[in-house]
């Protein structure tokens, strides 16, 4: 049986998808980017700001499932520009215990939704 996990906190989604699905005590993400969820308008002002929002959109769906990023088993991130690794890696890392860190893929694409430059989806366990 899954449960759908959307939150306010969030942004909406802006497509045929939800926030998250919770299947026994798995939940799947969908990625998120750097959508403000109040204002809808998107955090560009550098790929740390951009990064941080993305972080923060993902933290208020994985509480919204009663979780944290301890939970997190695997995340995959999807970047624009391979040069911003180590930025985005840099506030990424800031969210998690390195001794407890996730499982994680990093691949540069061509484009992503509304043209940003990271988008971050994540796979977490109660």
């Amino acid at each position: 049986m899954k449960t759908i996990i959307n939150t306010p906190e969030a942004p909406a989604p802006i497509g045929p998808y939800n926030q998250a699905v919770l299947v026994n005590n798995t939940l799947y993400t969908s990625g998120q980017i750097a959508l403000h969820p109040e204002t809808g308008e998107l955090v560009l002002d550098d790929i740390k700001a951009e990064t941080k929002q993305v972080m923060e959109n993902m933290k208020a769906v994985l509480k919204a499932a009663d979780m944290t990023f301890e939970n997190v088993i695997k995340t995959s991130i999807f970047i624009s520009d391979m040069n911003n690794f180590s930025l985005i890696n840099e506030v990424y890392g800031s969210y998690f215990n390195e001794e407890t860190a996730p499982a994680r893929e990093t691949v540069e694409v061509a484009n992503l939704p509304k043209f940003v430059n990271v988008e971050i989806s994540m796979i977490a366990v109660k």
